[in-house]
């Protein structure tokens, strides 16, 4: 496969990044930078409205079941995916669940959570820190994304095929990049005043309070420590691309695909190592005429039941088209294929179009897993795993020590990697 763009890599000391080309002879540098552990890559894909259960589920379970229509693109990677069954966060509440597919708690109930409603992939985010420029993507295509939320509940703006390849690709003025240092040296300086007054502050305060305003200093130099880390990208100079300057297209599909080039370009370059997409229908997609949400609501209808296995059934095209191109793209930082270190879950929170949460439509690719089945959990009541289980499996992959998350009461059984 042809390389379509110029990728750089960085020697990092003293918090200064100097881009260096990406050749052969520098791999070991890369490796040498980013220590040991293989660098991981999370991707994980959506829509607002659940999936056609009939079209989506293996009735048979195990390594030899047959493949349902909606998921027949991936067949040609077959070994390299699983299918869930029976996996939820055990809620309810229809439209509500669409923000609980990457964190497990309503955005109401987040208060009595350590963590709040922070999604898998802003936890990975923290990880990553300043590893890279962008320490997540939150993207869309024809619907909003609901799905990322930070510690602190805010829910992360999601952007389209233009403005991503803006930021992949284009360089910032001179006068923006003046204006991002002074909002940074502005930042650091209002946060250089609230921990200057802590002290004060915390005198004043119960033991109890005087806990959750710990908890709330840390957040306070986490964010100065991430204000810190982002100085050094100003002057980095961006990957170069043959790729055009993208439009959203009229069709799904067309503006699907352009997202999934541009994924894979954003996971070449180490321009971020985790994202997250929801996408959606566009009237007259595929020759249909209505909206997402009035064929979800299908009623058994035939002709509302087949509009979802031509959406529901790109989306899962998509998925195979970005395994695709992972697959042949080399990772030169950890060896292989880019797609042997990126994982990639494609799910809903609200499990169906009629307002269902139970059992959640999941299939994770990728990340070294050893995959390649159709799990079928325990479907009784006092027996059910919590789909939280997967997002904390996924999070001890990509590198996290951690041994909670959400509602997780373990990792998943079964599910290994290399």
């Amino acid at each position: 496969m042809r390389t379509q763009l110029t990728r750089r890599n960085f020697l990092r000391a003293g918090g200064v990044a100097i881009a260096l080309p990406m050749m052969e002879s520098f791999t070991p540098l890369a490796r040498a930078a980013e220590g040991k552990k293989s660098v991981k890559r999370m991707v994980c894909l959506s829509n607002n409205y659940g999936i056609y259960q009939k079209a989506f589920f293996p009735k048979g379970a195990g390594r030899d079941y047959g493949l349902p229509p909606t998921l027949q693109p991936l067949e040609k990677h077959r070994e390299d995916f699983t299918v869930f069954s029976n996996l939820d966060h055990g809620l309810t509440g229809g439209h509500a669940c669409v923000p609980t597919f990457l964190n497990g708690i309503r955005p109401d109930m987040a208060s009595s959570f350590p963590e709040g409603n922070i999604s898998i992939d802003q936890r990975a985010a923290e990880f990553v820190g300043a590893a890279t420029r962008y320490s997540s993507m939150t993207l869309k295509v024809k619907e909003s994304n609901q799905t990322s939320f930070t510690r602190t509940g805010v829910q992360v703006p999601a952007i389209d095929v233009t403005a991503m390849y803006r930021k992949l690709f284009l360089e910032d003025s001179a006068e923006a990049k003046k204006h991002e240092r002074l909002r940074l040296k502005r930042h650091g300086s209002i946060l250089d005043t609230v921990l200057g007054r802590a002290k004060a502050v915390n005198r004043k305060l119960g033991k109890q309070d005087q806990q959750k305003f710990a908890e709330y200093l840390d957040s306070v130099r986490g964010l100065e420590k991430k204000i810190d880390q982002q100085h050094p990208w100003l002057d980095q100079p961006k990957p170069k691309t043959e790729m055009e300057e993208p439009r959203p297209a009229p069709q799904t599909a067309d503006e699907m695909k352009i997202m999934m080039e541009l994924m894979a370009l954003a996971i070449e370059t180490d321009s971020t190592r985790i994202m997250t997409l929801s996408s959606g229908f566009s009237n007259g997609d595929f020759g249909l005429q209505g909206g997402y949400h009035g064929f979800s609501h299908h009623g058994e209808l035939p002709e509302k039941t087949e509009a979802l296995k031509l959406i529901e059934g790109n989306q899962i095209a998509q998925m195979a088209h970005l395994i695709e191109l992972l697959k042949g793209k080399e990772d030169t930082i950890n060896g292989g294929t880019l797609f042997d270190h990126t994982m990639i879950l494609f799910g809903c929170g609200m499990a169906t179009g009629t307002h269902s949460c139970k059992n959640m439509p999941l299939v994770l690719a990728g990340g070294g897993f050893k995959l390649g089945e159709h799990r079928a959990m325990p479907e009784g009541k006092t027996d059910r795993v919590k789909a939280c289980n997967l997002l904390l499996s996924m999070l001890q992959n990509f590198g996290l020590e951690v041994d909670q998350f959400g509602t997780s009461t373990g990792t998943l059984t079964g599910l290994e990697w290399a």
